[in-house]
């Protein structure tokens, strides 16, 4: 039997107001999604004034970040022609983002989920993502 360790709900609200504290600071209203260890989506707010384009995006950030283990910036270095990784974004019906803003949730070396965020540009977005898993880790 497995024993899995997932974000719950109240932390997703965690990550989500810290990534909104820096979108307000930043003032680029986002689309924030946040998911469990397999992708799944736990929690979205789309702030006032987020792109409706970013809607998916935010949650296809949230699924590789969490589902991939991986920040979607890392996918970005390794998705050019004549690397293997060429076409990942492919994959997974083409679920799996190369484009920053996406991140895992690591606890105790142990992946708990990821947040993904849209709307900015792909630094916008990195820094808001790094805002509220830097806001969370806090709360521990």
């Amino acid at each position: 039997m497995l024993s899995i360790k997932r974000l719950s709900l109240a932390d997703a609200h965690i990550l989500i107001e810290g990534a909104k504290q820096k979108a307000v600071e930043i003032g680029v209203p986002m689309c924030i999604a946040v998911a469990d260890e397999s992708g799944n989506l736990i929690a979205f707010e789309r702030m006032d004034g987020g792109k409706v384009t970013s809607i998916s995006i935010a949650q296809d950030k949230a699924f590789t970040a969490g589902a991939a283990r991986k920040s979607t910036h890392e996918y970005n270095a390794v998705n050019v022609p004549g690397n293997l990784a060429f076409g990942i974004d492919t994959e997974v019906g083409g679920r799996i983002s190369s484009v920053g803003g996406g991140f895992p949730v690591m606890i105790d070396g142990d992946c708990v989920g990821g947040i993904g965020v849209s709307s900015g540009t792909p630094a916008q977005d990195m820094e808001c993502g790094e805002a509220g898993l830097n806001y969370f880790l806090q709360q521990l």
